[in-house]
This record gives C-alpha cells, structure tokens and sequence, in this order.
C-alpha cells in the first residue's frame, strides 16, 4: 500500500514537471505566432496572397500557444486537486492542439511549393502594375523600397521589370532609386544600369528564401511542441486512469 501510495505521488510530481514543459511549449508557440504573423504580413504585402498562408497559421500558434499554457496550469492544478474530471478535459484538448499542430506543420510545408511556383508571377505582375516609386506613400511601393535596399536587390526577377511598366511610363525612369547602391549619388539617375551603380539581381530568389526559412521554423516548431506536450498527455492520461 505504502508502495503504491509512493509510486501514486512520483506520478503527481512528474506530472506537474511536465505540465511546466507543457506550458512552456505554449509559450514557444506564442513566439512563433508573433514572429510568422508580423513576417508573413511584410511577405504578403510584397509576393501577394500565395504567401498568406504563414500569417494564418501565425495566427494559429498564437492561438495554439496562449490554450497550451492555459491547459499545462490547468493540469497542473488537475493533478493536486485530484480531479478526475478537469484531467480528462485537458488530456482532450491538448489531443486537439496536438492534432492541430501537427497538422499546420503538414499544411505549411505543403504550401511552400506552391509559394515558389505561384509567388513569382502574381509579383511580377503587380510589380509592374502597381509600384509608383521611391518616395510614394503608398503601402505597396514603400514595401518594395524597403525590400529593395536591405536586400539588396532590383526588381522582382531583375533590373529589367521596370521597363515598360507603369512606373517607367510615369517618371521616364528604367529603375527606381531603390535599385542603386548609393542612392544619393549622381549616376543614380534612373537611367544608368551599370553593375556599379544599381543591383541587377532580382528580390525574388532572396524572398523566397526568406519565406522557406520561415515555413521550415514554423513547421518545426509546432512539431517541436508537439513532442515536448506528448509526454504530458500520457502522464494525465496515466493519473486519470489511476484515479479511478
């Protein structure tokens, strides 16, 4: 009896370490909320719609991450009350959130080649269509400015995109001041394509690595607090069991 009661309370302590890993897999998924739905909102601004998927499931871990926190105090408190019933709804829900995550992981991994294949069209176009300047107010070309001079880059595929589109046909200019090395310098006239004066290469390629680096850290991290909550489901799972 004595050893059974022993081996009772090791399994209530136990629990209670892992109901703090729990909520610290919450907390981990919080911070992957926060970082994908402000970088997909920048992303999505800049490569359209088919990148829109990481603000959502952004917004997902945030929501994912503030119930894993709320669920690791809840088992917690579960397991020193000894509640059969309030163990049993928190073993539930985090199969949910477990489900969930892995799911989003799934959804975002599927969807980067997609991005790849869809992103570059959809940005050319618009780039064309829609970007004024370098100093415009608008959202769409201040991104773009934005874009342009700290990666270094010109362009959705190249330098060239500019020719013949709207912002050409606006200000008789082939590129914009984004595109130079040195904005304020004089062969930086909109006309001077040479390989000293502006950055040939597109923003393209650069983007898209930046979106992979954030899909893959989404992905892993919401399969990372997947494995660190496993545990923990079984261990509440094994307390209700033996409450009974």
């Amino acid at each position: 009896m004595a050893e059974s009661h022993t081996s009772y309370s090791s399994l209530k302590k136990l629990l209670s370490l892992l109901s703090g890993l729990v909520a610290v897999s919450g907390v981990i998924l919080v911070g992957l909320g926060i970082g994908g739905k402000c970088g997909g909102t920048s992303l999505t601004s800049v490569l359209g719609v088919s990148t829109a998927h990481l603000l959502h499931v952004g917004f997902l871990c945030l929501v994912m991450g503030c119930a894993t926190i709320l669920l690791g105090c809840a088992t917690c408190y579960g397991a020193i009350k000894e509640s059969r019933g309030l163990l049993l709804f928190c073993v539930l829900s985090m199969i949910v959130v477990l489900v969930v995550e892995v799911t989003a992981a799934t959804v975002v991994l599927l969807f980067f080649p997609i991005v790849r294949d869809v992103a570059l069209e959809h940005s050319f176009v618009t780039l064309r269509r829609n970007y004024r300047g370098y100093n415009e107010p608008d959202d769409y070309s201040t991104q773009w400015n934005l874009v342009m001079e700290k990666l270094k880059c010109c362009g959705v595929k190249n330098y060239t995109d500019f020719s013949g589109s709207s912002f050409e046909v606006t200000t008789g200019h082939t590129y914009p001041r984004g595109c130079c090395k040195s904005i304020g310098t004089v062969a930086c006239d909109g006309h001077n394509v040479s390989t000293y004066v502006i950055h040939q290469k597109g923003c393209f390629q650069k983007l898209l690595k930046i979106t992979k680096t954030q899909s893959f850290t989404l992905s892993g991290g919401s399969l990372g607090a997947a494995v660190i909550q496993l545990p923990g489901i079984l261990a509440t799972l094994l307390l209700f069991i033996k409450l009974g």
